[in-house]
């Protein structure tokens, strides 16, 4: 029956915080609360589910893990070095104020990461996921995820045994596990084989010292670049948003903020901007245009869900005060209702501040460049996917010279193999040409 209210409370509160308009993480959470201050009696199951969820969504992590996408300037010089800056600038304002020094560090670390469920939704409503802007950020916070493993293995404590060497062995069991993937026809033994393997992965670096958070990554990594791993991601995408309720829970029902924590609370989400802002000039910095940067840094512009996850486990580890759990629950459910609200509307922000912020863009070449020239183009044809690919070949058979334009370079291989000249941007960039110059495109960006 106490299971029933956990429920219950948790989808009344996530109903009315999607109504209006935010993150259902946020009503999660005041749910937590609530249930704590009406003594609603604690369950057993909730912390269990909580870790199964957590480990699930290292899983799914591991699964989109592509080191190739980590090692783009954009991607590995922004997002490394805003997470240093910002891990130093709290390293020293803890040391500042005669804090503990390492308990800061890694709390820093946790305030770089940007909450990666509110990114990815931003972008999926504005079909901006296969943009320029979108694959950047999307690497930026699977980064953020890969250290904030490191984080909590690191956070965790305790030294591990030598039989954790064993787990860097676990590549050489990928073309068996490929295999295994493609025995399993069915949809429902692919999601059970995906809960196994996330269970096992945890239960594995556990027994070896190490955070099963770390085990979970590396099982998922396992099964990286199958073909069907991005379906197994979707399929545990449910799964795991569900468990992590009980997570949320968890954390509203460890106690109701004391005013010291809402403070601080506050404190941190006016330091928001701060971050955004280093996001942009970052972006800038390696070339991105001023509307690319701006739209990346405010989906970037939050905290994350991990920062919950490594505060709780920098506190249990005795290196932060426990009012820092309840201060970071308080700070993530407030940036993210702030990013819901300021995302809707970043293309018409950009609009009213872009004469200040084109004074922030440097010169030189980038694929997210505009075009100075289009030629003798007297068509210009926005969107190349089928309806515009259909357009380019009217418009070609009647000796028209026609360009197309598309957001993602995932309509190069349409217009190449239709013949047209095209041209990829946000929403307009640099990369424009002629269908055989098609393999140039492909290898420049």
């Amino acid at each position: 029956m106490t299971e029933l209210y956990y429920l219950a409370a948790a989808y009344g509160a996530g109903l009315l915080a999607s109504l209006c308009r935010l993150p259902p993480l946020v009503g999660y959470l005041a749910a937590g609360y609530g249930l704590y201050f009406f003594a609603v009696p604690t369950s057993g199951a909730i912390a269990p589910l909580a870790d199964v969820g957590i480990e699930l969504l290292l899983f799914t992590v591991g699964l989109k893990l592509q080191f190739s996408s980590l090692l783009r300037r954009e991607v590995l010089g922004v997002g490394g070095l805003h997470l240093c800056l910002v891990t130093l600038g709290t390293g020293l304002a803890f040391f500042y104020l005669e804090q503990q020094l390492t308990g800061g560090l890694l709390l820093g670390a946790s305030l770089a990461f940007s909450s990666t469920v509110l990114a990815v939704k931003v972008l999926e409503d504005g079909a901006e996921l296969s943009t320029l802007h979108g694959r950047i950020t999307l690497g930026i916070l699977i980064l953020q995820d890969v250290v904030a493993v490191g984080l909590l293995a690191l956070a965790g404590g305790g030294r591990p045994s030598y039989w954790a060497l064993l787990l860097l062995l676990l590549p050489l069991l990928r073309p068996a596990a490929f295999r295994l993937f493609g025995v399993n026809e069915s949809q429902e033994m692919k999601l059970l084989m995906g809960v196994l393997f996330a269970l096992a992965g945890g239960a594995m670096a556990k027994a070896v010292g190490v955070s099963a958070e770390l085990g979970a990554l590396w099982m998922g990594a396992l099964f990286a670049g199958h073909p069907d791993a991005k379906l197994l991601a979707d399929k545990l995408w449910g799964l795991k948003e569900i468990l992590l309720i009980a997570f949320f829970l968890q954390i509203g029902m460890a106690g109701l903020p004391l005013r010291e924590d809402l403070l601080r609370a506050v404190q941190l989400v006016l330091l928001l901007p701060l971050q955004g802002g280093l996001f942009f000039l970052l972006f800038v910095f390696v070339g991105l245009r001023a509307r690319t940067a701006f739209v990346s840094a405010l989906a970037l512009m939050t905290y994350s869900e991990f920062a919950l996850l490594t505060s709780r486990v920098i506190t249990d580890a005795g290196l932060l005060p426990d009012g820092w759990g309840r201060t970071m629950g308080i700070a993530v459910a407030l940036s993210l209702a702030l990013a819901a609200l300021l995302n809707r509307f970043s293309h018409r922000i950009f609009s009213v501040m872009e004469p200040l912020l084109l004074r922030f863009e440097r010169g030189g070449k980038h694929p997210d460049r505009l075009p100075v020239l289009l030629g003798m183009t007297q068509w210009l044809i926005i969107g190349m996917g089928r309806t515009g690919t259909a357009a380019y070949a009217m418009l070609e058979q009647k000796g028209v010279r026609a360009l197309g334009l598309d957001a993602t370079r995932f309509a190069w291989p349409r217009c190449a193999k239709g013949g047209a000249a095209c041209c990829t941007a946000m929403p307009r960039t640099r990369n424009c040409g002629s269908a055989s110059n098609w393999k140039a495109w492909k290898a420049s960006f």
